[in-house]
């Protein structure tokens, strides 16, 4: 078994179903490849927010909240408002702040020490993206956001420390789907994206341990029951019929051609 096989054993078990067979066909059409990176691109941005919107709700301090709004500002106006370019957002995913835990949270830096390299290893990713994209003349147009993120958060419990919890849990399956969507689509990609496609799985696939070590840390009581929950509803959006296709998108509905 080779390296990545060994990073993806886990996540395949930790996931209750594999990506099918017509996702990975229709996302290796050459029509695909625009949509793929675009979503992709604001994929990796929504990552490194919701981490950041965690450490500011539960782990840190009003100043260092503040921070993190501003570190958050270049790549938000760009992909939002269309407000700069890959020059004005390059070497941008590194702060230059300190962040401090609040005092009163027995898990804040645990918290702010994960999320905090998510965070700058996502806004990296961001950043690699649009590389991609600028050097296909793929132009980042905005995107609409596809039904799995928006689902799984719809069934959150609303009370804390469940809510964290179920937080963590959630980014937990969206970085397993990412790592294992990385590796099923690398072998049908040019040299380029394959690269760098099976360069993300190691950081996707402790992304997802880090949010799991998080969630059971913070849980009062044994999280398993509340993943296998989650588990069923991710497995039910990727498995199931979806007409807006997307990188987390379920089955798609058409299909044009055959890879």
């Amino acid at each position: 078994m080779n390296e990545y096989q060994q990073l993806l054993a886990p996540i395949r078990q930790f996931l209750q179903c594999e990506t099918p067979d017509a996702w990975v066909q229709k996302a290796c059409l050459p029509e695909s490849l625009p949509i793929i990176l675009k979503d992709h691109l604001l994929c990796e941005l929504k990552a490194a927010q919701s981490a950041m919107f965690l450490i500011r709700k539960y782990a840190v301090d009003k100043q260092s909240a503040t921070v993190l709004l501003e570190w958050f500002k270049p790549y938000e106006a760009f992909a939002y408002d269309r407000i700069g370019d890959i020059y004005t957002l390059k070497n941008k995913n590194q702060i230059s702040k300190q962040i401090l835990a609040k005092k009163q949270s027995p898990y804040s830096q645990d918290l702010i020490d994960k999320m905090v390299l998510l965070i700058k290893e996502e806004l990296h990713h961001f950043y690699q993206v649009l590389e991609i994209m600028h050097q296909r003349n793929i132009p980042y147009d905005g995107i609409t956001a596809g039904r799995y993120a928006k689902s799984l958060f719809s069934y959150i419990s609303p009370h804390d420390p469940k809510t964290l919890v179920d937080k963590l849990i959630i980014g937990a399956y969206i970085e397993a789907r990412s790592c294992e969507r990385f590796a099923k689509l690398a072998p049908y990609l040019d040299e380029q994206l394959a690269n760098f496609y099976i360069s993300l799985l190691r950081s996707e696939a402790r992304h997802y341990q880090d949010y799991l070590h998080l969630a059971q840390l913070i849980s009062k009581q044994d999280i398993t029951e509340r993943i296998n929950y989650f588990g069923i509803i991710e497995a039910e959006l990727i498995s199931t019929p979806d007409d807006d296709f997307k990188f987390h998108s379920g089955v798609p509905i058409t299909l044009t051609r055959a890879y």
